[in-house]
């Protein structure tokens, strides 16, 4: 499916049981080709989708289309192109909304005459309008066999687990991380969003303890953030470190910044004509939020991946204590380093 065909994504007529019946069966066939494997990983209990198995230092589900399984095989298949473009980011972390951003960037040329109304964002979830390269796997015509340059995805993987011919093809790769306390109760929220069907909710309490620990999906948190921050001060033309924070604070200016370090930049006129603008108010919580809110991405409502998008909503939730714990964790972890989320 070409990008061109996002503004009829969210009414496609092909069959869900059909797709979901090529998913489960693909699925099945990963988790019996690496089943041995697995059995020699450390394990933990999740606080999403069940039980988390280490990798590399990292945390990742099992039997699901983001997991382990599916790192495994893009690994093996996966070619990345010179002029992709990869937007990584732990989950909680606004990945939703730096999708859309880099999405209407790069293509603000291709939809310059069409009514805001019809654009993709403003009809599909941005995770189908720059979809996950580890979710792509299952889909029976992948973006990534597309012909429209640059192909644009998405990714939780860390830096050092990504599929070699990603680092090896010289592509660009934005980055942004967020404040730990608010990824943490993102994800608390987004757990229980999830788990709310099997009534198994988790308690704030249980959920610091394993975040606390490093146990998340592509966690420790501190690793994740360190590993694209070194790589970001070793090869600052290719990867780009964002933080939510300043994306919040200033997004006109994140926008343009994020423009030109993907060979995109805005000119005078686009400028003086508020191209900008209109990408940010475009690309803002309100205006996601409010697309396609009935439907799902991948068996969860989109509304789940909308709550308050909030810097500091953290101070609504954690305990004195648990944010000291935190802080203390991150000086140790972030030591010497100019990580400021």
């Amino acid at each position: 499916m070409s990008i061109d065909d996002t503004s009829t994504l969210s009414s496609s007529n092909k069959p869900r049981e059909q797709d979901h019946e090529h998913e489960n069966a693909l699925i099945s066939n990963l988790v019996d080709r690496y089943k041995d494997k697995l059995t020699t990983f450390p394990i933990e209990k999740g606080c999403v989708f069940g039980s988390l198995y280490m990798y590399q230092g990292f945390w990742y589900l099992s039997q699901h289309k983001l997991s382990i399984e599916t790192l495994f095989a893009l690994h093996e298949t996966f070619i990345a192109r010179p002029n992709d473009v990869y937007v990584a980011t732990l989950p909680k972390s606004g990945t939703t909304w730096l999708k859309a951003i880099v999405f209407s960037t790069v293509n603000r040329s291709r939809y310059k005459y069409n009514c805001l109304a019809t654009h993709p964002l403003r009809v599909s979830n941005p995770h189908k309008c720059c979809p996950f390269i580890e979710t792509e796997f299952y889909e029976s015509a992948p973006t990534y066999n597309d012909t429209h340059s640059p192909r644009i995805f998405g990714t939780h993987t860390p830096y050092t687990s990504l599929p070699r011919s990603i680092i090896d093809s010289g592509c660009r790769i934005i980055y942004m991380c967020r404040n730990p306390k608010d990824v943490l109760v993102s994800l608390f929220h987004f757990s229980d969003k999830v788990r709310e069907q099997s009534g198994d909710l988790m308690k704030i309490n249980d959920a610091f303890e394993l975040f606390s620990k490093g146990v998340m999906p592509y966690g420790p948190y501190w690793d994740h953030v360190k590993e694209y921050n070194s790589a970001s001060l070793e090869r600052p033309t290719k990867v780009l470190f964002l933080t939510y924070e300043n994306m919040k604070k200033d997004t006109a200016n994140g926008v343009k910044r994020i423009a030109e370090f993907l060979g995109y930049p805005f000119t005078d006129e686009e400028v003086d004509q508020g191209s900008i603008e209109e990408i940010v108010k475009l690309c803002s919580f309100e205006s996601l939020k409010e697309v396609d809110q009935k439907g799902n991405y991948h068996g969860v409502p989109n509304g789940s991946y909308f709550r308050e998008g909030k810097v500091g909503d953290w101070t609504n939730h954690l305990t004195n204590e648990m944010c000291m714990i935190l802080d203390q964790i991150t000086k140790e972890k972030f030591n010497g380093l100019d990580i400021l989320c």
